[in-house]
């Protein structure tokens, strides 16, 4: 939401940059959509486990009807390219054995595309990736070294670019602050209390984390769409702010609006808005939504937790 509210503002040479436009440029722009990217070829194995290669087309199909409706506002989607490339690379790729070739292939598709610029050529590659990472499951004691590795890469990497202005550097540095970024994350949310070791201050923090972010990823798709509705609507008070702080303002309304109304939606519904209407499309059927109580035995299962 900070990203795509910032992309928006205005970025012509007469204006000048603040330090609220460093500062996003050199920590967020670029290192949230491979993480989305990652995310979607994860789910796409889930899916596939669960349904087969004959529902994910229906279900790829209406994803892009999706994005054809928010295109109409909002120029910037990439819904589009989500199901473009789920059709064109994650299909074909589903029918490979094991996950090494598909490992194989992502390095492959990653390499070309940040020696090509990077940008949205890079979401193959990473879709690809995320589904070698749900067929291999790495063990959890690479989390450390990979964390260790992408930061120190991408503290490396981020001023490098701003000397260099290369656009291979600045996807190198993008992909090691994403990677940074989620093994930093899976590394704080396996923090957590045992009968022998009460809960700590991290645990607590943990817990805390996954209260607000669980909420928000089961209703992604609403709150990526509502988002950029917002977006649309702020655009007047984005542009007039040289300043940059209607942006921040905006995002983090809209964010903890979004944390709020998702954990009272899945308080009384199995899914999220335009997660339930595209799941009835695709099932072409009418999916009950309602909880009837909190221990309704169709309610989605919770994580269980990372080993």
């Amino acid at each position: 939401m900070l990203v795509n509210t910032w992309q928006h503002a205005p970025h012509a040479r007469h204006v000048p940059r603040t330090g609220i436009d460093w500062a996003v440029e050199a920590l967020f722009q670029s290192r949230f959509y491979p993480i989305f990217s990652l995310l979607f070829g994860i789910s796409f194995v889930l899916f596939l486990r669960r349904a087969g290669r004959w529902v994910l087309l229906p279900r790829l199909f209406w994803l892009f009807c999706f994005g054809i409706a928010q295109h109409a506002f909002y120029e910037g989607e990439v819904l589009t390219d989500y199901a473009f490339y789920g059709l064109a690379v994650l299909m074909p790729a589903s029918f490979l054995t094991g996950g090494l070739p598909v490992l194989f292939l992502a390095v492959a598709a990653i390499a070309w595309a940040v020696w090509q610029g990077g940008g949205t050529l890079l979401i193959p590659g990473l879709f690809l990736l995320g589904m070698a990472v749900m067929e291999l499951r790495p063990p959890a004691r690479l989390l450390w070294p990979g964390f260790a590795v992408s930061a120190l890469a991408s503290a490396l990497l981020t001023p490098a670019w701003v000397v260099t202005r290369d656009w291979t550097v600045y996807s190198l540095a993008a992909l090691a602050g994403a990677a940074a970024y989620v093994t930093g994350m899976l590394l704080l949310l396996r923090t957590r209390g045992t009968p022998q070791r009460p809960a700590g201050p991290p645990a607590r923090l943990s817990a805390a984390l996954s209260a607000v972010l669980e909420p928000l990823g089961r209703m992604a798709l609403t709150n990526y769409v509502s988002g950029t509705v917002v977006i649309v609507l702020t655009d007047a008070l984005v542009d007039r702010d040289p300043s940059r702080w209607s942006v921040l303002a905006v995002a983090a309304v809209t964010v903890a609006s979004q944390a709020l109304f998702s954990r009272w939606w899945l308080s009384r519904f199995r899914y999220g808005p335009l997660e339930w209407i595209w799941r009835c499309l695709t099932w072409f059927r009418l999916v009950p939504n309602r909880l009837e109580s909190g221990r309704d035995h169709n309610r989605p299962l919770p994580d269980p937790g990372l080993s």
